[in-house]
C-alpha cells in the first residue's frame, strides 16, 4: 500500500526540519530547540519510515549521524564510523532492549551490562600512533569529521603521549569533551563583566571552544574529557570486556568517568539509572541520561550493528528538563525586601512529568539579555526542584510582531516608586512595610521552618491576617487572640488554639534563628550564626557600626551596610522592640562563651541521616565554629556521609578527604558536648 500524499509531505518536512536542526546543533553550535523537541521530531520520522518502508532513503537523517563539518576545518575520515545510540525514554523501552539482546543471543540468563553516565558534551576521536597523539577529530556526520588536532592538544586532560608501554600500536580513543558546570558559570560571569557574548549552556560552550580556528583561544577554555570507548585498534590486544578496556585506557593516562559500574541484569540497570537521576544536580558536569552497553566484546560482535546504531547499546534518557511553549503574559511580584521579580505566565507545558505554567525571568537585565517579548515561543527549563526559568527565545515566525515587556516604575502592590540602586541589578519597591506585599512576604519568612518555625501559620492564613489588617508586622502575631482567629475562614477553635500554642512555643528559640527571621537583606542562616558568634548578643549586633561588622567572618562591605541600615531604620527598631516585649528567650553569648572548637574547619553533609535532619546537623557543626559547605573541594576538612550518599562522597574519596559515617559523626558530636 502506497503512502498517502499527506504522509509523504510530512516525511519530507520532517527531514528538512531535522537536517536544519542537525546543522545548527552540530555545525554552528547554536541550536534553536531543546533536545527533547528534536527527539520528538526524530522519533516521528522513524515511526513514519517504519510504517512506510518505501519512503526510506539513503540520505534520510535516520540513516546517518549529525551533520556536515564546517568548511573552515580540514576533514578527517573515520576508519570506523562513529555511530549514534538508540534511545530509550521509558522503563518499557529499556525492557524491550534487554529482551531483544537476549533473543538475538538466544539466552535466557541475565546479561551483564556496563552502566555509564551520558555526558552532554561533544563527541570526539583521538588517534594515537605508538603512544603519541597524532590526530583529534569531531564526530561530524559519523563518517567524516573536522580535524581539531591543534585544539585538543591544548586540553590538559588529554595526554600527548600515553603512559606505560602495553597499548596497541594504533589506538583510536573516543569520548566526550565538556566544560564543568562551575567553570561554565565563571566563563559566563567573565563574559558579562567584559560585555561579550555569553553561552546558552556548557555543551555549546565546549563545542564553540573546540571549533576555534586559533588554538590559543581554545587553550584558555576549561575543557576536559571522559573517554567512553575505542574505535580503530591495530597491532595490540585489548581486554575482552568493555569495562576492562576502559580500565586499560585509564592506566594509559586517559580519563574515564568514576561512576561507571558493571551490573548483572536489567533490574540493576534500572537501579543505577535511579541513583544517577538522584545525584544528577550534584554532579559538576551535565548528563542527560545513562548509557547501557553489553559488557562482553564477543557478545557485542554477535549482536552487530544497524545502519546508524549498535544493537548492543542503548541510551536511557532522563525526563526532559526543557520544553518549548508560549510566553502569554508577565506579572511582577514583590518580595519581602522589596525586590520586584518578573514572573512569566506560560501556556501550560509538561517538563519532566510536571505541568509548568509559570517561570522566573529574574530581572530587567535578564529580559533584555534574552530579548524576550510577549507572545514569543520560548524554551523553559526545570531541573530537579529548581524554580522553572526561561532560558531561550526562539526565532519569531515570519513578520509576527511581539509586544515589548514594560518593567513597572511604580510598585504593583502599593504604588510606591520603584528604584534600581547603582550596585544592584534588581529593582526594588521603596514602600517598605507600608507595602502589603513586602509585609506579607516578611511575615512568611519570619514564620518559616528555618526561622521561627511557627507550625500552622501557612501562606493562606498569613494572607488572610494581612488582608483583614489583623497584623502589619511579625510582632503583631504575638498579640493575636483566640477570638480574632476563630473569625477567620476555615479556622476552627481547635486550630486557633493550636496556633496560639505554636506562637508561644516559638518564643523559645536561638539568637541566630531570631536574627535570620528578621529578614535582613543578604543575611542567611550562616551569616546570622557568624554575627552571633562574633558579637555575642542582640544588643551588640544592633549597636555595631559597619567597620565592626566587616570584622565578622563572611561579612563584606555590602552585607555590613545592609545590616547597619536595617538596625538603624526607625520602623525596624520598633518591630524588634515590640517582638522583645513578647518575652523571647535565648541564651545570650559573650566572647568567653563562644565555642570555636572547629574554627577554620569546613564540613560537607551528604546523604540522609537517620538520627537528625541535615539542618540539625548543620546547626550543631556551626555551633562549634565550623563552616558547612554545599560542595566538596580541596579546602573541605570532613565529609559526613549518610545513607545513599552520592557524588560528593565519590569526590571526597578521590581527593583523600576524611569521611565520617553517621555513627562516627554522632560520637564526634558527643566528644564536643553535643
Amino acid at each position: 500500500m502506497a503512502a498517502p500524499e499527506d504522509v509523504v509531505k510530512r516525511v519530507s518536512d520532517l527531514r528538512s526540519a531535522i537536517e536544519r536542526h542537525n546543522y545548527l546543533y552540530h555545525s554552528l553550535d547554536s541550536p534553536e530547540i531543546p533536545d527533547a523537541e528534536f527527539d520528538h521530531l526524530f522519533n516521528e520520522l522513524k515511526e513514519r519510515e517504519q510504517q512506510y518502508p518505501e519512503l526510506v532513503t539513503s540520505d534520510s537523517p535516520t540513516q546517518r549521524v549529525g551533520s556536515v563539518p564546517l568548511s573552515a576545518f580540514s576533514q578527517v575520515r573515520h576508519e570506523l564510523p562513529m555511530l549514534s545510540l538508540d534511545n530509550a525514554f521509558e522503563q518499557a523501552d529499556l525492557g524491550d532492549f534487554d529482551r531483544r539482546v537476549k533473543s538475538r543471543l538466544a539466552q535466557e540468563d541475565s546479561v551483564v551490562y556496563s552502566c555509564e553516565p551520558k555526558i552532554d558534551g561533544v563527541a570526539v576521536s583521538l588517534l594515537y600512533q605508538d603512544g603519541a597523539l597524532v590526530r583529534g577529530a569531531t564526530r561530524g556526520d559519523g563518517t567524516s569529521g573536522e580535524d581539531i588536532t591543534a585544539n585538543v592538544r591544548t586540553i590538559q586532560a588529554i595526554p600527548l603521549r600515553l603512559l606505560g608501554s602495553d597499548y596497541p600500536r594504533t589506538l583510536e580513543v573516543r569520548g566526550e569533551i565538556y566544560i564543568p558546570k562551575a567553570d561554565f558559570m565563571r566563563m559566563n560571569q567573565r563574559a558579562v563583566s567584559e560585555e561579550t557574548k555569553t553561552f546558552a549552556n556548557p555543551r555549546n560552550a565546549a563545542a564553540g571552544s573546540l571549533r576555534q580556528l586559533d588554538s590559543r583561544l581554545t587553550a584558555n577554555r576549561p575543557l576536559t574529557m571522559f573517554c567512553y570507548t575505542v574505535g580503530l585498534v591495530q597491532e595490540g590486544p585489548l581486554p575482552d570486556r568493555h569495562s576492562d578496556i576502559l580500565r586499560s585506557l585509564e592506566s594509559w593516562g586517559l580519563r574515564i568517568n568514576p561512576l561507571i559500574e558493571v551490573v548483572d541484569g536489567i533490574d540493576h540497570c534500572l537501579a543505577y539509572y535511579s541513583r544517577l537521576q538522584d545525584m544528577r544536580d550534584d554532579l559538576d558536569y551535565e548528563i542527560d541520561g545513562v548509557v547501557f552497553k553489553v559488557d562482553r566484546i564477543d557478545l557485542q560482535e554477535r549482536l552487530g550493528l544497524l545502519t546508524r546504531t549498535p544493537r548492543w547499546a542503548v541510551a536511557y534518557k532522563f525526563p526532559a528538563e526543557e520544553a518549548v511553549t508560549v510566553l502569554e503574559d508577565v506579572e511582577f511580584q514583590v518580595g519581602r525586601s522589596g525586590v520586584i521579580t518578573p514572573v512569566a505566565r506560560l501556556k501550560p507545558v509538561t517538563v519532566g512529568g510536571v505541568t509548568i505554567s509559570n517561570a522566573t525571568l529574574h530581572n530587567a537585565d535578564e529580559i533584555d539579555r534574552l530579548g524576550v517579548r510577549l507572545g514569543d515561543r520560548v524554551v523553559v527549563k526545570r531541573a530537579g526542584d529548581v524554580i522553572p526559568k526561561v532560558t531561550q527565545v526562539l526565532p519569531r515566525e515570519g513578520s509576527k510582531r511581539a509586544r515589548k515587556i514594560k518593567f513597572p516604575i511604580k510598585c504593583p502592590s502599593c504604588g510606591s516608586e520603584v528604584i534600581t540602586l547603582p550596585d544592584e541589578v534588581v529593582a526594588r519597591c521603596t514602600g517598605g512595610l507600608q507595602c502589603k506585599a513586602q509585609r506579607r512576604e516578611s511575615i512568611r519568612h519570619f514564620a518559616s521552618r528555618l526561622a521561627m518555625d511557627i507550625e500552622g501559620l501557612g501562606v493562606k492564613l498569613i494572607d488572610q491576617l494581612v488582608q483583614q489588617e489583623l497584623i502589619e508586622t511579625s510582632a503583631d502575631l504575638y498579640h493575636l487572640t483566640l477570638d480574632q482567629l476563630v473569625q477567620l475562614e476555615r479556622m476552627a477553635p481547635k486550630s486557633a488554639n493550636n496556633l496560639i500554642e505554636a506562637l508561644e512555643k516559638s518564643k523559645q528559640t536561638t539568637l541566630p534563628r531570631f536574627i535570620y527571621a528578621l529578614g535582613i537583606a543578604e543575611v542567611g542562616e550562616s551569616t546570622a550564626r557568624s554575627l552571633t558568634q562574633a558579637l555575642g548578643s542582640l544588643d551588640s549586633i544592633r549597636m555595631a557600626d559597619e567597620e565592626r561588622l566587616q570584622q565578622v567572618p563572611d561579612v563584606g562591605p555590602v552585607v555590613a551596610r545592609r545590616i547597619f541600615e536595617f538596625f538603624n531604620q526607625d520602623h525596624n527598631k520598633a518591630v524588634i522592640d515590640s517582638l522583645l516585649q513578647s518575652k523571647f528567650t535565648w541564651e545570650e553569648l559573650d566572647d568567653s562563651a563562644i565555642t570555636n572548637a572547629l574554627d577554620g574547619s569546613t564540613f560537607v553533609l551528604t546523604g540522609t541521616l537517620s538520627t537528625m535532619s541535615r539542618g540539625e546537623a548543620r546547626e550543631k557543626l556551626q555551633s562549634l565554629g565550623a563552616r558547612v559547605s554545599g560542595s566538596v573541594s580541596k579546602k573541605t576538612s570532613v565529609v559526613v556521609a549518610g545513607e545513599s550518599a552520592g557524588s560528593k562522597l565519590t569526590k571526597a574519596q578521590e581527593l583523600g578527604i576524611e569521611i565520617m559515617d553517621e555513627d562516627r559523626f554522632n560520637e564526634f558530636l558527643k566528644t564536643h558536648g553535643l
